[in-house]
C-alpha cells in the first residue's frame, strides 16, 4: 500500500510537529475528520503513527518506515538500480543481505542455488526460503515490528562467526560521497557486516543523494561497486565505482 499524496503531507505535518489532532489536520488539509481517521488507520497499519486520544504521534522509531511500504516506494527506480547491479555479481559462495527493500528485490533476481545466505530479515528470510537447495541462515535477536529484521548487539555479534564472499545492501541517503542509516540498530548490524565480507556491493536508486539520514555506514569508496539508477550527482570521488 503506498501512502497518498494527503497521507505524505499527513506525515510530513508529524515528522515537524510530532504530533497531530484529527480536527487541526482536517481543517489544514480541506478534508473531513473522518478522512483524517482513515488516514490514520492505513497509516498505522504501516507502521508509521501511533493513534492517540484524539490524534496521532510519530512512533520513537518513526524513522525506520514499514519494509512493506518501502518495498512499494519507488519501486521503479529500485528495479532498474537492480537490473544494473545484476550483470556486476561476482562469484560467491555465501552472502549476507542486508533488510533493506532493495536488497531484497537483487536477492529475488540471483541464482541461490547451492549458496549461503545470512540475513538479520525476516522478509528476505521468508522469500528465500522458498527457493530450492539454498542454505539460508536467520540471524537471531530483536524483531522490531516496523522492520521485520533482527536487530540489536547479540544479533551483530552473531556476524563475528562468518567469513561471507560478499555483502548487498543499500542505505537510507548518500550525503557527500558517504552512505548514512536512520536506524542505529540496523547501521551496526551493516558496518559489522560490512568487516565480515569479502567484497560490498550497495544498491541505491536516486532519491537517495537527496535524502538525510544520521548514522554514517561507510564512505562509497569503500564499497567494491555502487549501483543505481541514474547518473550520480557531479563532485563525487572519482575512485568511486558507479554503476547506471
Amino acid at each position: 500500500m503506498a501512502l497518498t499524496e494527503r497521507q505524505n503531507e499527513i506525515l510530513n505535518i508529524l515528522k515537524e510537529n510530532k504530533k497531530a489532532s484529527v480536527k487541526a489536520l482536517a481543517k489544514a488539509l480541506f478534508v473531513s475528520e473522518a478522512t483524517i481517521r482513515r488516514d490514520f488507520t492505513e497509516m498505522q497499519s504501516m507502521g508509521l503513527v501511533e493513534r492517540s486520544h484524539g490524534g496521532a504521534i510519530l512512533p520513537e522509531n518513526a524513522e525506520e518506515i514499514s519494509i512493506f511500504f518501502r518495498m512499494e516506494k519507488n519501486a521503479n527506480e529500485k528495479e532498474r538500480a537492480v537490473t544494473k547491479a545484476l550483470p556486476h555479481i561476482p562469484t560467491f559462495k555465501s552472502m549476507f543481505i542486508d533488510g533493506s527493500s532493495t536488497a531484497l528485490a537483487l536477492a529475488e533476481r540471483i541464482d541461490l542455488n547451492h549458496k549461503t545466505v545470512v540475513t538479520n530479515s525476516l522478509p528476505t528470510a521468508l522469500q528465500l526460503s522458498k527457493k530450492p537447495n539454498v542454505n539460508l541462515i536467520m540471524l537471531g535477536g530483536n524483531v522490531h515490528f516496523n522492520t521485520n529484521s533482527a536487530t540489536g548487539s547479540w544479533t551483530a555479534r552473531q556476524l563475528e562467526d562468518f567469513s561471507l564472499d560478499l555483502m548487498i545492501s543499500s542505505c537510507a541517503a548518500v550525503q557527500n560521497g558517504i552512505a548514512y542509516d536512520r536506524s542505529l540498530d540496523q547501521k551496526e548490524i551493516k558496518r559489522m557486516a560490512f568487516l565480515h565480507c569479502q567484497k560490498r556491493i550497495l544498491v541505491v536508486d536516486h532519491t537517495k543523494f537527496k535524502a538525510q539520514a544520521t548514522y554514517k555506514l561507510a564512505a562509497l569508496t569503500d564499497y567494491d561497486l555502487v549501483a543505481t539508477d541514474a547518473p550520480p550527482p557531479e563532485g563525487l570521488d572519482e575512485r568511486i565505482k558507479f554503476f547506471y
